[in-house]
């Protein structure tokens, strides 16, 4: 069963378009609880995907379909977005409750420690405020499958009722996740430290600060005055470079920047230099395998991953499996394999002994363990992994024409990918929200990189109208 609207990470689009409006997200809503009702109850009845056992037991004394609770960030959208999800949901039986301007993570660990039977939330993470979409968390806070989503989108085309009532708020889920987060570390821990912290006039706003402030540092806020129109405006983990020279001037001890939704982390150590979410993970998995903390000596992490994450690995005597692009199939990927560490190079970091999605806070609170821990700054820890000369283009398309019926395109991948042998590596993708085409090459030497990247750039173009 195949997809139309959910991509990599639930559905997006520009707000009042044909599929981010009012009267989708109603349907989506209502279609989801639809689910929910037929194979969504039996993973939740069966406790599957890490859902508590005495949550589960907690849902199945619950009467009809039950809560369902929603989050959202900072765009001027999302309000009505929300309104509607709420109506849609409602028209299905469900029970809307509002969790307000909330990280993405926050949501999913309110899914999780409620017994609720759904979350949502209306974000369009890392994209500009025009922007807007919705995810789906199922039981225990996992996201759901393409399976799952795919059903979920057979319910679509159902009518949903007009009418509508206030929808309950509930107070206390940005509280505990704040709580929660503030107890990873010892009291005071960061008592003398100066982090510059940026939070994408996004959701994270209110929370990481509270959190870092909470544990002692002295923070300077950057991207942290929500207006609902300036989300990911030049800031947060897209556009880390204004953090960069924060830090470089005022003698901070790092720097960590969110994208809106918050399940992102980018950092920059006391020099000004930018950390990827390969960096980060190498940083981690590596210290656990030190400490022989790595469940099953195991880190996950995507096709998009710079070589030099299985480098470092292999060095410190553990493994790299690799999935599709997209923190989801990390997730599953790690729940099948029992580990508890992986991500993304784009910043997404699932600790997933802490939570059960990409938590960008809870993953520059993990290095600032490790810095704790061994008393080095984050440019010495970094050093650990040394990447691959690595280049990457996104080039926005027309229209996404499967790769097999690109026959210039596809005789340049292999070409490139048999000169580059065991030294180097391939990777061509269509984004999963949005109209892109995105190459990456890595290879021996910058040379090399760029003189390929050129070639797939040219093939590209010869055979779809890049915009």
């Amino acid at each position: 069963m195949t997809r139309t609207y959910f991509g990599t990470d639930g559905v997006r689009g520009p707000y009042g378009g044909p599929v981010i409006n009012e009267a989708f997200a109603a349907q989506l809503a209502q279609a989801a609880v639809l689910w929910l009702r037929g194979a969504g109850e039996r993973r939740l009845n069966s406790g599957a995907r890490g859902a508590r056992p005495d949550a589960v037991g907690e849902r199945r004394g619950t009467a009809g379909v039950g809560r369902v609770l929603i989050g959202r960030d900072t765009r001027a959208s999302g309000t009505a977005l929300a309104a509607a999800v709420a109506r849609g949901l409602r028209a299905a039986g469900a029970e809307p409750i509002s969790l307000g301007v909330l990280p993405t993570p926050a949501v999913a660990r309110a899914v999780r420690t409620s017994g609720a039977r759904l979350g949502v939330v209306i974000t369009a993470s890392h994209n500009p405020a025009a922007d807007n979409g919705i995810k789906f968390f199922g039981p225990g806070g996992v996201k759901l499958t393409d399976e799952e989503e795919a059903v979920i989108e057979s319910h679509l085309g159902a009518p949903v009722g007009a009418a509508e009532r206030a929808v309950e708020t509930e107070a206390g889920a940005a509280e505990d996740y704040i709580t929660t987060a503030q107890a990873l570390l010892p009291a005071g821990a960061l008592a003398g430290w100066r982090i510059v912290l940026d939070t994408a006039n996004g959701a994270t706003c209110g929370t990481s600060p509270a959190v870092l402030r909470g544990l002692g540092a002295e923070v300077t806020g950057l991207g942290d005055m929500p207006d609902g129109k300036n989300i990911n405006a030049g800031v947060g983990s897209e556009h880390p470079e204004r953090l960069a020279e924060i830090v470089r001037g005022s003698g901070a001890r790092l720097g960590i920047a969110h994208d809106g939704d918050g399940d992102r982390c980018i950092l920059c150590d006391e020099r000004g230099e930018v950390l990827d979410g390969d960096e980060i993970l190498t940083l981690l998995a590596t210290h656990a395998l030190a400490q022989g903390r790595l469940a099953k000596n195991t880190l996950v992490v995507t096709v998009q991953s710079n070589l030099g994450v299985d480098a470092a690995l292999a060095a410190a005597g553990g493994r790299v499996l690799r999935t599709s692009v997209g923190d989801r199939y990390v997730i599953e990927r790690m729940l099948a394999e029992g580990a508890t560490l992986g991500g993304e190079s784009s910043g997404h970091i699932i600790c997933a002994d802490i939570s059960p999605t990409g938590d960008g806070l809870v993953a520059a609170l993990k290095v600032i363990e490790v810095m704790l821990a061994t008393g080095r700054p984050l440019s010495d820890l970094r050093r650990v992994m040394r990447k691959f000369p690595q280049l990457t283009a996104a080039l926005k398309v027309r229209e996404k024409i499967p790769l097999e019926k690109l026959p210039g395109v596809t005789a340049a991948m292999g070409a490139l990918e048999s000169e580059l042998g065991a030294s180097g590596r391939v990777l061509v993708r269509y984004s999963g929200t949005e109209a892109k085409l995105r190459i990456l090459v890595e290879g021996p030497t910058d040379a090399v990189v760029a003189a390929g990247l050129a070639r797939l750039d040219a093939a590209v173009r010869a055979e779809l109208a890049v915009l």
